[in-house]
């Protein structure tokens, strides 16, 4: 970890600096081949990775290189995993440990199953990220010294590369904020606790700048806030989808002026942070004549239950899921029914389109101490079903996920776990939920061996991808079925944290041609790109070819 001063040339330049910086291609063919379970798996199965590995996982985002960074917070005391070269972090700030020879941020190589300390200087606590268009993860404010805190994280082949951090560079503290990657591909930082405003990395001039948001002015309920990591997604017409607490609008955030404000989500119960839901932008399709893109909010708790579960009392979550067509004349929210009632539950797309439910509890809300009865069995929503066949069950995991718990997408398609922590200190003994400082992975029902003579494999596809023009990609399978059941997608990989996946979103791909090479089980597709950068971001994606609803393992492409 290396301490910047606050860089005056980091505005739009560096942007156009960014979007320049070289690339590189990394292809692993053979990750799922490594982590198939071969028992009966129709409910998909868990595999734990590490029972420890020194941190929680408060918050974690996939790298283009096939490493996890994952980070936790500094404010606690020690960790479980010691920095290395006896490296200390010396903080006179720190009301826990002023000098800490612990590591509180990681990197996990899934392709080698291993991890090394990375380290953070000032207190990452409750923040949020994501990765430019380079592939620099760029995250953004914390707690106490680090809430005005900008670090930036980027790969590097030799393994030596670690967190630089820009002190002072956030116009305002942010602390449970949200970002977004813009089509110019700026980030957006919006909210916070107590913050009502947002603004832009980099930023235009050197001069601090930000901008006032009335919406979180207006869904703020008191100390107990349930408007805290507003659910923020990219919309193709470029403006933005904002939610809090109960509401939503459609915000142009290069006039400071909202277009358009939606019914508020019926029931009248909040879904963000305490009072924890989640949400995703379902899959865009450029095959449809006009993309109506979706917006799914799912889960949470009553109003009043954060209250209540301060009292001891812990009421049940919310079971419905809110489902909203942005681009309706009268667009309203169709409500739908899960299962399972949850609330700090992640939301993930995976490969075929579908949206995995994950972690979190079934009664109270989030914060210490305050949920319980963990909900251990993800559930599956399927959005190109009938309305009445969307939901289904998974196998259920060992381990509780609760406050503070994660989950991303690997490049192979499974869904990595990790974390849980609803204490103020770690905590292992005597308590509902014990700190976790385990990984493990989820594999879905597309993992399943049974499928492998329709699982495609990626031969060769073009590593950068333009907007609007063709590339091409070959694959194989064993049992070709029909091109009518064949899609190319593409996947951002998501910064989570606190049940919010931020930057996620996935493009079904318009395929132009299929080219059957008859002597041998190989194809040829000729594949137009995003038709614009508010499809999707220029950045780093993950290609999937998906076959009768069997995705392949995933590779790196670059959207320029």
């Amino acid at each position: 970890m290396s301490t910047g001063a606050t860089p005056s040339s980091m505005s739009v330049n560096m942007v156009k600096f960014l979007l320049l910086a070289p690339t590189f291609f990394i292809f692993f063919p053979s990750v799922v081949s490594q982590t198939i379970p071969s028992s009966d798996d129709s409910q998909g199965k868990w595999r734990l990775l590490h029972a420890n590995v020194g941190i929680s996982a408060m918050h974690m985002q996939l790298m283009h290189d096939n490493k996890v960074v994952i980070f936790d917070r500094t404010d606690f005391g020690p960790s479980n995993i010691s920095l290395p070269g006896g490296r200390c972090r010396i903080d006179p700030s720190d009301e826990a440990l002023k000098i800490d020879c612990t590591a509180h941020s990681i990197l996990y190589d899934i392709i080698t199953d291993t991890y090394r300390p990375l380290m953070v200087q000032t207190d990452t606590w409750c923040s949020s990220g994501a990765v430019l268009p380079n592939g620099t993860l760029v995250q953004t404010g914390g707690f106490h010294d680090g809430d005005n805190v900008t670090r930036m994280y980027t790969s590097c082949p030799d393994d030596i590369c670690d967190w630089v951090e820009y002190p002072n560079y956030l116009s305002r503290r942010r602390w449970y904020a949200t970002n977004q990657i813009l089509p110019d591909g700026r980030i957006i930082i919006i909210g916070g606790r107590r913050e009502f405003s947002y603004e832009f990395f980099p930023r235009p001039s050197p001069r601090r700048q930000t901008f006032q948001l009335r919406l979180l002015v207006e869904t703020r309920e008191g100390n107990v806030e349930n408007n805290l990591y507003p659910y923020v997604h990219l919309l193709p017409d470029g403006n933005l989808f904002i939610f809090a607490n109960t509401r939503s609008i459609l915000f142009d955030y290069n006039q400071n002026r909202v277009v358009r404000e939606f019914p508020r989500i019926p029931g009248g119960d909040p879904r963000n942070y305490p009072s924890t839901g989640s949400s995703v932008l379902l899959p865009l399709d450029e095959n449809e004549h006009s993309i109506d893109p979706e917006v799914l909010v799912c889960g949470g708790a009553p109003r009043g239950a954060y209250q209540q579960a301060l009292r001891g009392t812990h009421v049940r979550a919310i079971s419905t899921c809110g489902r909203l067509r942005i681009t309706d004349q009268n667009a309203s929210w169709v409500m739908e029914t899960m299962p399972i009632p949850r609330v700090m539950g992640d939301m993930l797309l995976l490969p075929t389109g579908d949206v995995i439910i994950i972690n979190g509890g079934q009664l109270g809300t989030a914060g210490w101490e305050l949920g319980r009865q963990a909900a251990t069995r993800p559930v599956m929503y399927h959005p190109s079903n009938p309305s009445d066949q969307r939901f289904s069950v998974m196998e259920p995991s060992l381990r509780p996920r609760m406050y503070h718990s994660a989950a991303i997408l690997l490049t192979d398609g499974r869904v990595l776990v990790g974390g849980g922590n609803p204490h103020i200190y770690y905590n292992f003994s005597d308590v509902f939920y014990p700190t976790d400082l385990s990984l493990e992975t989820f594999s879905p029902p597309y993992l399943s061996t049974q499928y492998a003579s329709i699982r495609p494999v990626i031969l060769s596809v073009d590593d950068t991808v333009s907007p609007g023009q063709r590339f091409l990609l070959s694959f194989s399978v064993g049992e070709y079925i029909a091109g009518s059941v064949l899609s190319v997608r593409i996947v951002a990989p998501s910064f989570t944290t606190h049940s919010y996946s931020m930057n996620q979103r996935m493009v079904v791909l318009r395929i132009d041609e299929i080219i059957d090479n008859e002597t041998s089980s190989s194809y040829s597709l000729s594949v137009v790109g995003p038709s614009s950068a508010e499809i999707a971001p220029p950045g780093y994606y993950l290609l999937y070819v998906v076959h009768s609803g069997i995705p392949s393992s995933g590779v790196w492409v670059r959207l320029q």
